[in-house]
C-alpha cells in the first residue's frame, strides 16, 4: 500500500476520547459526526490499539482498497490515507483527502467544541 494522503492537526481532547469516537462514531447521539454521503459506506475497524491507533477500512465503495490509518497522541492526531496501486489521479486524490478532512478535522473536532 502508498500513502496518497496525510494531514496532522491538533484535537483538543485526550487520546483516549478521539480513540474512542474513531471505534464507536454513534457513542454519543447528541454529538454525531460521522455523516455519510450516499457514495459512502460506514467503515469497519480494521486495528485498533487503544488509545493511540485506529485503522479504518475504505469509506468508499468504488475504492475498496483504501485505509485510512489514525494516529492519536493527546493533543493531536495524524491521519494517512493509503491506497494499492495503481494510484488515483489527482483530481481523485484531492477529492478523497478533502473528505477525510472534512469528516476528522472538522465535524469530529466540532464535537469537542473547537
Amino acid at each position: 500500500m502508498i500513502a496518497i494522503a496525510r494531514r496532522r492537526r491538533s484535537q483538543p481532547p485526550p487520546a483516549r476520547f478521539i480513540h474512542e469516537a474513531l471505534t464507536d462514531p454513534d457513542r454519543d447521539p447528541s454529538r454525531p459526526w460521522l455523516t455519510l454521503r450516499r457514495d459512502e459506506q460506514r467503515p469497519r475497524i480494521l486495528e485498533s490499539e487503544p488509545p493511540h491507533l485506529v485503522v479504518w477500512c475504505s469509506i468508499w465503495p468504488w475504492r475498496p482498497d483504501a485505509q485510512i490509518r489514525f494516529d492519536v497522541e493527546d493533543g493531536m492526531l495524524e491521519w494517512t490515507l493509503y491506497v494499492d496501486e495503481p494510484e488515483p489521479d489527482g483530481e481523485t486524490v484531492v477529492r478523497m483527502r478533502k473528505r477525510i478532512n472534512e469528516l476528522i478535522n472538522a465535524n469530529l473536532r466540532f464535537t469537542f467544541g473547537q
